[in-house]
């Protein structure tokens, strides 16, 4: 086995210590979301649209600074495992995150289904509603019974 300098090993230690804080930063970031989700489901069981709305709106920050901080992640992964080798605390908490992103798909998954059962809904009720004036005479009420002129005379 091949002796590795003090720089080396500084080096591979500097590398660990990045990877580990990276990743401990993105488990936060999806433990952040998954409970975003969590209210969000919330939002669309008690019918609060504001509150969905806030929700909704977190959720693409969160989403944004998950995405942003992969960008970083992936390359120094790479080099963490060209460098570093394998580490019993970084396989720990790649597992947790492959756990919570697990999670936070479920959580989507309801989230999504809820919304369209809710939308379902009201497309029913927005179809049930009834016209008053549709009897009435009214330039307003039942145009399409109006005969419409499709030609002009004109005479100079």
């Amino acid at each position: 086995m091949a002796e590795i300098t003090q720089e080396e090993l500084n080096e591979r230690v500097a590398i660990l210590r990045r990877f580990k804080s990276l990743l401990e930063e993105q488990r936060g970031k999806f433990q952040e979301y998954l409970k975003v989700l969590e209210k969000q489901q919330d939002s669309i069981t008690s019918e609060n649209p504001e509150s969905l709305l806030a929700h909704t709106e977190l959720e693409q920050q969160v989403v944004k600074n998950i995405a942003n901080l992969q960008k970083v992640i992936v390359p120094m992964s790479k080099m963490y495992k060209a460098k570093a080798g394998d580490d019993a605390s970084i396989q720990k908490i790649q597992n947790d995150l492959s756990d919570l992103q697990d999670k936070v798909l479920k959580q989507n998954a309801i989230n999504r289904d809820l919304l369209k059962v809710h939308i379902e809904q009201l497309r029913a009720q927005i179809a049930g509603f009834k016209n008053p004036y549709k009897a009435n005479r009214s330039v307003y009420a039942n145009v399409q019974a109006q005969s419409v002129a499709t030609m002009v005379h004109v005479e100079v």
